[in-house]
């Protein structure tokens, strides 16, 4: 009987700890969301299309720099109870913090256009709702977000889950479907210099990088992770922040399967064409024909909405963050939702009234554009406040984690500043 004891010992705090996992399970879902968004649709699909699998190395690269940020946003709240946002009020200046809240701002609407126009376009291709109508249907999601906000975060990280999910089987059955070269696929986590070489290539390759890590993930994450009970001892508190990173990396390995998928499906689907195909609508309407299944675009279709109204919850919630932790306003989620919202939908309406339904893809790819503007203003903070001893006490990030954070926070902005410049 002695010799069982210790067994039976161990089983029990394993049990315990995988408990104690579960508790911190939630968040990572709610952020990995901005990393699989109708955004990165619209860059993966011309990645495969253009190029085959040549890209898939930088998605690969795109999601373990996401991986880093996330795991330092959960190491700012568990050493200082803050999130970045109400960090960066406390070290900053009022006109820095005010400026960095703005930026954080403009960044959440330029998401939010992208969530509205991408929903629109799923409503077009599932209903054949017209994009204008469909526009506004999606603008109403307010109504829903703030029935659902009331029941908790957990009621919010569970839709999201499922959503996710529902993204994640959708694109699963679709390469089922499209029957991808393994070989050659493989060949695409090998980073060539041929991404130098080629201009357009780069472009492509500098536009998943900026579509990949959003600005408002960092404040969103920073912020939830601290609805966890991390404990009062130091030990307690180090085993929170390794449950938490575990919970926000195992999402982001998910985001990872579909973004690569995406990619790997127009690769494997619409290369051999002539033309590249670059229109999600376009995408939807050759699938059924390609994949020889009456029901691919459907799916496709799906997981766009899925995708769109998945990244409208996240967005909204860290709309509210960024008010508070900045401004210290405290405001109903419906008025930061509607007013959110409505600075998405009046550029969409103008452009699809005016300029027709065939320049939406264009309004997409510019809502990449100003998000990639606004990621240096959040990693960077983010990096410098997480390698600060005195801010952080105990839980200082390890100089190699540091060090990792700056060259990240270099190749996003670098990338950001020259796929600027490019669609400039």
């Amino acid at each position: 009987m002695r010799t069982d004891e210790p067994i039976d010992a161990r089983q029990a705090s394993r049990l315990g700890a995988f408990r104690r996992f579960l508790g911190f399970v939630g968040p990572g879902f709610l952020v990995s969301v901005g990393y699989m968004d109708p955004g990165n649709w619209a860059t993966d699909l011309e990645g495969g299309s253009r190029y085959g699998y040549a890209l898939l190395w930088v998605i690969l690269l795109s999601n373990l720099m996401a991986i880093l940020f996330q795991h330092l946003c959960v190491r700012l709240n568990v050493a200082t109870g803050l999130d970045l946002a109400q960090a960066c009020r406390a070290r900053y200046s009022p006109a820095v913090a005010k400026f960095l809240w703005i930026s954080a701002q403009v960044g959440i609407v330029a998401c939010d256009l992208a969530e509205l126009l991408g929903s629109a376009i799923a409503l077009q291709i599932l209903f054949g709702v017209p994009l204008f109508f469909g526009a506004i249907i999606t603008a109403l999601d307010v109504l829903v977000l703030l029935a659902l906000t009331r029941l908790g975060y957990r009621w919010l990280e569970a839709l999201v889950a499922v959503l996710v999910l529902t993204i994640a089987v959708c694109i699963g059955v679709e390469l089922l479907l499209a029957k991808p070269a393994i070989a050659e696929l493989m060949k695409g986590f090998v980073p060539t210099t041929a991404v130098l070489a080629r201009p357009g290539m780069l472009f492509v390759a500098l536009g998943i990088i900026g579509a990949t890590v959003m600005p408002h993930n960092l404040y969103l994450h920073s912020s939830i992770v601290g609805s966890r009970d991390f404990g009062e001892t130091e030990a307690s508190r180090r085993e929170a922040l390794r449950f938490a990173t575990w919970d926000s990396t195992l999402a982001l390995s998910l985001a990872f399967f579909v973004n690569a998928g995406l990619l790997v499906l127009s690769a494997a689907a619409f290369h051999a064409r002539a033309d590249a195909v670059t229109d999600i609508r376009e995408a939807h309407r050759l699938l059924d024909g390609v994949l020889g299944a009456t029901f691919a675009g459907t799916l496709f279709a799906v997981a766009l909405l899925a995708s769109g109204q998945n990244a409208t919850i996240t967005g909204t919630m860290a709309g509210q963050i960024v008010l508070e932790g900045f401004l210290k306003v405290k405001s109903r989620g419906w008025v930061v939702r509607a007013a959110t919202r409505g600075a998405a939908l009046i550029p969409a309406l103008l452009v699809i009234g005016f300029s027709g339904e065939g320049r939406v893809e264009t309004l997409l790819i510019w809502s990449q554009v100003i998000l990639s503007l606004q990621l240096g203003f959040a990693c960077w903070p983010l990096v410098r406040m997480t390698g600060d001893a005195e801010f952080m006490g105990v839980f200082v990030a390890p100089r190699w984690v540091s060090l990792l954070g700056w060259v990240a926070t270099a190749v996003v902005v670098g990338a950001s500043l020259w796929f600027v410049a490019g669609a400039f």
